[in-house]
């Protein structure tokens, strides 16, 4: 496995509550591992495919960590885990069975554009984080 296959953090690129959580784990992020892509770029698309996800959900999150690729609740519980200190303790929500963690996580995807907004097209990353975006 190549060391970009690992901490990547897949999100929909014009969603303003993704892009506000991404910028979330770059602020604390002080190892930088975490990689980012949006669901709609290339890479993304690749990614995708790689792990055999339908390239027509762009709804979820999708984190890829070593050889395991999460959605929803459990790739937000396993990025804060990643990350380490204080966020590790949100792990614990792990223990509730994941169709009610998603289907919590669901409602929040079915409201999010309403609440937070849409961007017209994918965001581009400022160049002091740039090398941390995929393709």
């Amino acid at each position: 496995m190549r060391p970009t296959e690992s901490h990547i953090v897949l999100f929909d690129g014009v969603c303003n509550l993704c892009i506000g959580i991404v910028n979330f784990i770059i602020k604390r992020d002080s190892e930088n591992k975490f990689r980012f892509a949006a669901l709609q770029s290339e890479s993304g698309q690749m990614l995708l495919k790689k792990y055999g996800i339908s390239s027509t959900d762009i709804y979820t999150l999708i984190y890829i960590s070593g050889e395991k690729c999460l959605d929803k609740s459990s790739a937000a519980l396993q990025i804060l885990k990643d990350l380490g200190g204080v966020w590790r303790l949100f792990y614990v929500f792990i223990y509730i069975p994941a169709p009610i963690r998603d289907f919590l996580y669901y409602l929040v995807t079915k409201i999010r554009y309403r609440i937070f907004g849409k961007r017209s097209s994918c965001m581009v990353p400022s160049p002091g984080v740039k090398e941390r975006f995929l393709g």
